[in-house]
């Protein structure tokens, strides 16, 4: 009893209560296990034999007897003993419970069967033999072999066979979780049978509060992962009205039925032999917390509500999604058994190459679907996997629509499980219409019979979800048309995803390491010069874009970023050992011709400096180099498929990529990323959450950003750190007022659509239709202005997405917008883009670059909101429209663009650069005036509290930057000047529109040019 319980008579607050109270809690009447005796575990064999005889004996009895059970000196015991753990040690715990094993005696051979499935509902026998198991735990278990007393606070066994270990900590004696782990990694020596690989599925460390796992004991290197249920978006458990915040673990997870259920479907002991060595490697897999409630979740909707449903699964980057998508797929094959099953089938669409693999070798680890999963390249696969009855079908999102464009009816009164993994708005919309029409539900017709709107009602029937298909959608990242089509309507009238594991808690709880931590970006100063006499006009926008593209593109300043990449690459990862001296780093270059000039100056300046370091360039196609065609296989010298393997491997330590390897790749060992690549919204939180990715020795991951402002990237990443909800929904009537604008335009009439779409279905001659889309074109090109060409085109493409977006989930039918939309599909791409003078052509025959430098800045850690994001689907009317250019002499346009040097002789040049062109800026951002003028006010308002907003931002630099105030209060030329170019920065006239940046559909095209 604690010191204070003694004292005052009261409650015993210490440990050993705590671990009285899951005991009673376990062997309670409701918590269905026995409390075994430590005196019958046998240390030198692993097992309970006191629990193992009682079992065989109820259940097996002359196997028993054969086996001399009863008898402690018996050789046959012995002999049957061995065989079991030796069994363990080659198969696993998991094993042996779900296969059995053959033993024989002098007396016969005998199966020996742990009756370890959950029964099925009727299943009398089945019940009957469940019921005999002997669920056990035992305190104060003394387990060393060499007879010390080192003891464990529980131990669970299943017919005295260890199921998981457990050490106790109690936060009363200042005692956590986190002592209880290091026990584990100090004290429990990894070499005794008990902690042995794969002896028992779990080591679990647990205190009050919290709940922490490892499958393999392994000293100091032992790796304790989360077991928490989540709390607010983030990491920890909710308050537990009826007792401690962890009673979750022992009272529902390590229930006997649903730790039989962990078992039977959910534990598996994995192996792969490395082609290198050719040795085996052994893992187990014990399922985290919210891996096994998210597919119990969908697993009893799906049998309480069958075929039809939506599910969104918002699962963070680092969640298990694999193993999740595997658990899921083998166990909705057998939903509702064989009597009444609810699918026949299921398909798992990914675009990770890896995945079908992964699935494969998970699936397969239970022996019922062993040979029923196959890979579907082509509609062939698909068509027989079918047809042969083959449960689990993976195919790639890429050649889904292909593979199943000509199945047609043919599974019209089958129900399937589509699983999407990385479920975007591609999903969404068109392959979503090939699933669909491929495993339609629509009635087979015969076709000479078929009218034109019969046609078009199948089509329309095809487009939607369909009603023998449930989806089950999983994204870390999901986007407003995901959730149009996936979410659920919550009674808040939005939006939501059915389950969600968020990147605030896969952080917290150290699944995914924090990519904002450690953030730097690296500003480039520069300075050109006009090299032509005359003085030529351009259009000041666009030129400025041509001028940084060049200046960042220019060979010196490639060189320039090449070394800083280097060097920072030798400092600060490989020399300091990083993930154990395994530490890679990924550049991410704009494009394939900076890839490749990355490629060239990184490694030339690796054998400047005598590295023994080496690159890897990887981009898609070829490339015209040096007056030669290269690829990334002629480059690297070995053949693309190879390069995350050699990856791996020493001399590579920085991998260059243009748009490769930016989404869908998990490599552990990646810690350091230099970006030179615009980078916003779903794209920025992808490309650098590659480098999220735990590994035991990875404590730190760094980010070298030479193109994208902090604040940017901040904003990119709130919207999808916690829940992310749809706020509304695309307005239907968006398509009647898109409509009104292209009829209006006069360059179709009603029967030229109806005479497409039926020459179309009816499968004419392509050149007939070229006729008639020529006719069009010729009408487009006849309109009054080259900005009537832009609206029409601008809405055209508008109708057409929107129409793509609504298609699926509107409950109504409606033959016009769907015919309308097959003309413009093939009308779009016919028609010209308007002729425009390109006014910043020439910009950069009149200048030379004078200097060039890179600055690196001080790395800050970014921190995220705490509140759930919502995203919305409608956005402000508005066609295409041409923008008219503001012309500026090419002296005044370089003068601006140079002007951040400035011309007045400051006392510190660098730090008064950084302060105009960084830290003012982004401290203007940050003002709450200006940021409400933005939102609520007009341009001319916001210019007004712009200007006050700078006063301020100078007024706090006041005590370490006078001369900066000086001159700005005493020079009207340069607070005009620094007010005005602040304002140009800072200012977003679509502040006040919640649009995500990339979703969903709209009217609004913006600058429409084909």
């Amino acid at each position: 009893m604690s010191g204070t319980a003694k004292l005052y008579g009261g409650t015993d607050m210490s440990e050993g209560a705590l671990e009285r109270d899951i005991v009673a809690d376990m062997t309670s009447p409701s918590g269905g296990w026995i409390e075994g005796s430590p005196g019958s575990y046998d240390r030198g064999h692993a097992i309970d034999t006191e629990q193992l005889q009682a079992f065989l004996e109820e259940t097996q009895p002359e196997a028993a007897a054969a086996f001399e059970l009863g008898n402690s000196q018996s050789e046959t015991r012995a002999q049957f003993l061995n065989r079991v753990q030796g069994y363990i040690t080659q198969h696993g715990v998991v094993g042996l419970l779900r296969n059995g094993m053959n033993h024989s005696t002098s007396t016969g051979a005998y199966e020996v069967v742990f009756y370890g499935a959950t029964p099925s509902p009727g299943n009398a026998v089945a019940e009957r033999r469940h019921r005999a198991n002997r669920w056990s735990v035992t305190r104060q278990l003394r387990y060393c072999q060499d007879g010390t007393q080192l003891a464990l606070d529980l131990a669970i066994f299943v017919n005295g066979l260890p199921l998981a270990t457990f050490e106790l900590k109690n936060n009363q004696t200042k005692q956590t979780v986190e002592d209880a782990v290091e026990q584990y990694k100090n004290t429990r020596d990894a070499r005794e049978l008990l902690f042995a690989d794969g002896r028992c599925l779990a080591h679990f460390a647990v205190d009050e509060h919290s709940v922490r796992f490892c499958t393999r004991l392994a000293g100091k290197k032992s790796w304790f992962l989360p077991f928490d249920k989540g709390w607010e978006g983030g990491a920890g458990n909710p308050p537990n009205p009826h007792g401690y915040k962890t009673a979750y673990l022992w009272q529902d997870i390590l229930s006997p039925i649903s730790l039989a259920d962990i078992i039977e479907h959910y534990a598996a002991r994995l192996m792969e032999k490395d082609p290198k060595t050719k040795r085996t490697k052994r893992w187990q897999v014990f399922p985290r917390y919210h891996q096994l409630d998210v597919v119990r979740k969908l697993l009893k909707d799906s049998e309480e509500n069958g075929t039809g449903q939506r599910y969104l699964i918002q699962h963070s980057a680092g969640s298990g999604k694999s193993n999740s998508i595997a658990w899921l797929a083998h166990q909705l094959v057998d939903l509702g058994g064989d009597d009444s099953a609810v699918f026949d089938a299921v398909i798992v669409v990914t675009d990770r190459r890896n995945l079908d693999t992964q699935i494969e070798r998970t699936v397969k680890q239970f022996t019922q679907l062993r040979s029923l999963v196959k890979h579907a390249d082509k509609s062939k696969d698909l068509r027989e996997a079918l047809a042969n009855g083959t449960k689990i079908v993976i195919s790639t999102v890429q050649k889904f629509p292909v593979i199943l464009q000509d199945i047609g009816n043919a599974h019209r009164d089958r129900r399937f499980a589509i699983i999407i993994d990385e479920a975007h708005s591609g999903q969404g919309g068109k392959t979503t219409h090939a699933m669909s029409s491929a495993l339609g539900t629509a009635p087979e017709d015969v076709e000479e019979e078929e009218t034109t709107e019969d046609k078009i009602n199948k089509i329309i029937d095809s487009q939607k979800l369909l009603g023998n298909a449930s989806y089950y959608a999983f994204t870390a990242t999901p986007k407003p048309r995901t959730l149009g089509y996936f979410g659920r309507r919550g009674p808040d009238g939005l939006d939501h995803p059915f389950h969600v594991y968020t990147m605030k808690q896969a952080i917290e709880e150290g699944f995914i390491l924090d990519v904002l931590k450690n953030y730097t970006t690296v500003e480039s100063y520069y300075k050109l010069v006009k090299s032509v006499e005359d003085d030529p006009e351009f259009d000041a926008k666009k030129a400025a874009k041509k001028l940084r593209r060049y200046v960042e593109g220019n060979s010196h300043a490639i060189q320039t970023k090449a070394s800083i990449m280097v060097d920072h690459l030798l400092d600060n990862v490989i020399r300091p050992r990083k993930i154990g001296g395994k530490a890679r780093a990924m550049v991410v270059a704009d494009g394939i011709s900076r890839a490749v000039d990355y490629y060239f100056a990184i490694d030339a300046y690796l054998k400047k400096l005598d590295s023994p370091y080496r690159a890897i360039v990887a981009f898609s196609g070829e490339y015209e180099h040096g007056g030669k065609n290269v690829t990334e296989a002629s480059l690297n010298g070995f053949p693309s498929s190879a390069i995350e393997k050699t990856f791996r491997e020493d001399p590579y330590r920085i991998l260059i990529c243009a748009d490769k390897f930016q989404t869908g790749y998990d490599e552990p060992l990646l810690h350091t990323m230099y970006v030179d690549k615009s980078l916003s919204g779903v794209r920025a939180v992808q490309t650098l959450s590659r480098l999220n990715r735990a590994h035991p020795d990875k404590h730190d991951v760094a980010v070298l950003d030479f193109y994208n402002k902090a604040e940017g990237i901040q904003k990119s990443f709130k919207q999808w750190y916690r829940t992310t909800v749809l706020a509304d929904s695309v307005d239907p009537n968006t398509l009647h007022d898109l409509r009104a604008v292209l009829d209006g335009a006069g360059v179709y009439g009603r029967e030229d659509i109806d005479q497409f779409v039926e020459m179309f279905l009816a499968k004419e001659p392509r050149s007939r239709l070229e006729v008639l889309l020529d006719q069009l074109v010729v009408a487009y090109q006849e309109l009054n202005s080259e900005d009537q060409q832009v609206e029409f085109k601008g809405a055209a493409k508008a109708f057409v997405r929107t129409y793509d977006y609504l298609a699926g989930i509107l409950p109504y039918r409606n033959p016009e917008w769907l015919k309308l939309s097959i003309l413009l599909t093939f009308l779009i791409p016919k028609l010209p883009a308007p002729i425009e003078e390109d006014l910043s052509r020439g910009i950069l025959e009149t200048v030379d670059l004078d200097s060039y430098r890179a600055e690196q800045q001080t790395a800050i850690s970014m921190t995220l909101g705490d509140e759930d994001a919502e995203l919305t689907a409608t956005a402000p009317m508005g066609i295409g429209h041409r923008s008219e250019p503001e012309l500026k002499p090419a002296s005044v346009i370089l003068q601006e663009f140079n002007h951040h040097f400035g011309n007045i002789p400051w006392t510190d040049n660098d730090r008064i650069r950084h302060l105009i062109a960084v830290e003012i800026p982004a401290k203007v951002r940050e003002d709450k005036q200006y940021m409400n003028a933005q939102r609520y006010n007009d341009e001319q308002n916001a210019r007004v509290e712009s200007d006050a907003a700078v006063q301020r931002a100078i007024m706090a630099f006041l005590k370490s930057d006078t001369e900066l105030y000086s001159q700005f209060a005493s020079n009207p030329a340069f607070k005009r000047w620094l007010t005005e170019m602040v304002f140009r920065e800072t200012y977003d006239p679509t502040a006040g529109d919640e649009d995500s940046p990339d979703e969903p559909p709209s009217s609004a095209e913006g600058d429409d040019r084909g």
